[in-house]
């Protein structure tokens, strides 16, 4: 059986994209066609499947420790090797661009918090990054807190069906009730 069909029935069944990486790695395949089989699965294409495994094949691919199957679905699933991404809108991609532009006016976001909206804007998920985004603070000494009305800009561009309930008080960096 083909290692993406296979993949497919497994996830078709409700497994995670991890488990699915980690049963069949314990099958005894090896990792990169195992990681490559869950995200055509996914229907990720070719092209982007090979872009993100290639990111991460030398570190976490090319020489696996024994029984370290599940750590390593788990991995490249927090990675986003396995995140289905999404075709956005003009109206969507410019609100990606104010989110880019408000982070830049801040000074920069903390790497970690960078890849949780890099994750999000590839799967569409913009109330998330936005919500995540208007809690930030500037980083000390290079952001400019006076720029804060960029998130907000980015929400507002969103339109009117994805209004958040409640305005976002300033320098709260939260949804007011």
């Amino acid at each position: 059986m083909n290692l993406a069909t296979l993949a497919r029935h497994t996830l078709s069944r409700g497994a995670t994209p991890a488990a699915t990486y980690a049963l069949l790695a314990r099958l005894g395949h090896r990792p990169l066609p195992v990681a490559r089989a869950v995200c055509l699965a996914l229907d990720i294409p070719r092209a982007e499947t090979s872009r993100r495994l290639a990111d991460c094949h030398d570190a976490l691919l090319a020489d696996p420790r024994p029984n370290s199957e599940n750590d390593i679905g788990e991995l490249l699933e927090a990675l986003g090797v396995f995140d289905v991404p999404k075709s956005l809108t003009d109206t969507e991609l410019a609100v990606v661009e104010h989110f880019l532009v408000a982070m830049d006016a801040m000074g920069g976001i903390r790497p970690g918090h960078r890849h949780g909206l890099n994750r999000w804007f590839t799967t569409g998920n913009l109330t998330t990054a936005y919500l995540s985004l208007a809690a930030a603070r500037p980083l000390p000494r290079t952001g400019d807190p006076a720029l804060g009305h960029l998130s907000r800009a980015a929400g507002d561009a969103r339109g009117p069906r994805d209004r958040l309930p409640g305005p976002l008080r300033p320098g709260a960096g939260r949804v007011a009730p």
